[in-house]
């Protein structure tokens, strides 16, 4: 399946097929938490999804964050420090890159204007060919350090 927000694809839609694909259902917490994930536009950990929503047991936003994993909805990403964050899938968002910050962990997404996108294609594909290699996807992510750690 490849859908995105911006063509008027319903996110719950998305969502609620995806897990029954893997026999689940889409629970008032799953929903919650795709919520979660689509609004705050740039990957999140456990503790700050907590923060987001108190109410939530920690157990439950681990084991219902995996579900949404499995079902191919939501994408873990383990930067340097192992501390995991969770964000929503491309085909459910849009293509994108990340910028993380070595010192305290924060994660950014950002966008290549297509021409851009488009350079990078060539270039990773010529890379690719030289070993043979068939790319299914690719990502980028810029590693350094943000405003506050660079001062």
């Amino acid at each position: 399946i490849n859908m995105s927000i911006s063509e008027d694809i319903d996110i719950n839609e998305i969502a609620a097929f995806q897990l029954q694909a893997i026999n689940q259902r889409y629970t008032k917490m799953r929903k919650s938490l795709v919520s979660i994930l689509y609004e705050t536009h740039k990957p999140l950990t456990i503790p700050e999804i907590l923060e987001i929503n108190p109410t939530f047991a920690q157990s439950s936003v681990y084991r219902n964050l995996s579900t949404l994993e499995e079902a191919e909805l939501v994408i873990r990403l383990v930067t340097h420090d192992d501390r995991a964050r969770y964000e929503l899938a491309e085909h459910i968002l849009e293509h994108h890159h990340h910028i993380i910050c070595t010192p305290c962990g924060e994660v950014l997404d950002f966008h290549l204007s297509q021409s851009i996108e488009e350079k990078l294609e060539e270039s990773l594909r010529k890379i690719a060919n030289e070993f043979g290699f068939s790319i299914d996807r690719h990502q980028l992510d810029l590693i350094g350090k943000c405003g506050k750690c660079s001062e």
